[in-house]
């Protein structure tokens, strides 16, 4: 296990670019910050807080969540909106995201400010969201009506399964996909007894990396939703992964300073795999006001 880089709040959103190196957001502090293969930090683009999941958009900019879902890139005067929030209908932000082998988006709403009160007192009164896809035309549809705490997900190798953390109920759960991207049998995949299920990849053997928040860990399930391996990190707020590297068997787990006693404890580590990850394709949608 090495450590990359830390004195950060609260890192999420991790993605891997072959070229540029691994992207990553503070989600208190604000900004994102690019990690080159030098191992120098670049911030990208400051003050964004709350982003909770990136990823790379094939104009060469960036998809972020946040309080709307939005694109940031050198071909863009400012802050192209995909989706907008809707607090008078209850969606007050999104969080964790994704695509699939198209460049499609998932992505997960927010019912409620997942405030450090909420992720511990998880189970509770706090309003669900749902999952939302946006198209390649940039139209948006809901493929799934409530989420309690929506987090990490992420393809099988054939694209045929979705894996999805709900937080709020500290499951991982696995949807079947359509050909047009919609969702169905929804099932429990894996829990996390402890602590909660947060950022998640697939690698191509079909293993499921989990980062458990509040746990300081990161699990790893088989393909049948069984216990591989336990990887316990040196701070309790283990918040997302991501595959990385030349041949995709670097994994980089993001953290988290709650629990550490610091407020500058947010950390990148780097682990290896036996296995490499799955490439998350990028980001393909219309970016209609460019």
């Amino acid at each position: 296990m090495d450590i990359l880089v830390s004195g950060f709040q609260l890192l999420e959103g991790p993605v891997w670019h072959a070229h540029l190196g691994l992207m990553f957001a503070d989600a208190n502090k604000g900004g994102a910050y690019l990690l080159d293969h030098k191992g120098k930090v670049t911030t990208v683009f400051e003050h964004r807080r709350g982003i909770g999941g990136m990823a790379w958009h094939e104009r060469g900019g960036l998809v972020i969540s946040g309080r709307n879902i939005a694109y940031k890139g050198p071909d863009a005067a400012g802050t192209v909106v995909l989706l907008a929030n809707d607090p008078d209908h209850g969606l007050v932000g999104f969080n964790d995201l994704t695509t699939d082998s198209m460049g499609r988006i998932y992505v997960g709403a927010l019912g409620f400010l997942p405030t450090e009160t909420h992720l511990s007192g998880v189970g509770g009164s706090q309003k669900g969201a749902p999952l939302f896809l946006i198209e390649l035309d940039g139209s948006v549809r809901q493929v799934y009506p409530d989420i309690k705490l929506s987090n990490g997900m992420g393809f099988s190798a054939d694209g045929r399964r979705l894996y999805h953390a709900d937080s709020g109920d500290r499951t991982v759960y696995v949807y079947d996909v359509d050909p047009d991207g919609g969702l169905g049998n929804r099932r429990a995949f894996a829990t996390t007894p402890q602590g909660l299920p947060d950022g998640l990849a697939v690698a191509t053997d079909e293993s499921v990396w989990v980062g458990v928040a509040h746990a300081g860990q990161v699990v790893v399930f088989e393909s049948n939703g069984k216990l591989r391996s336990r990887i316990d990190f040196p701070v309790p707020m283990v918040t997302s992964l991501c595959f990385g590297g030349d041949d995709m068997r670097d994994v980089f787990v993001a953290s988290g300073s709650d629990g550490s006693g610091r407020l500058d404890a947010g950390t990148i580590f780097r682990l290896r795999s036996d296995v490499p990850g799955i490439t998350v394709a990028p980001a393909r949608v219309k970016l209609k006001a460019v």
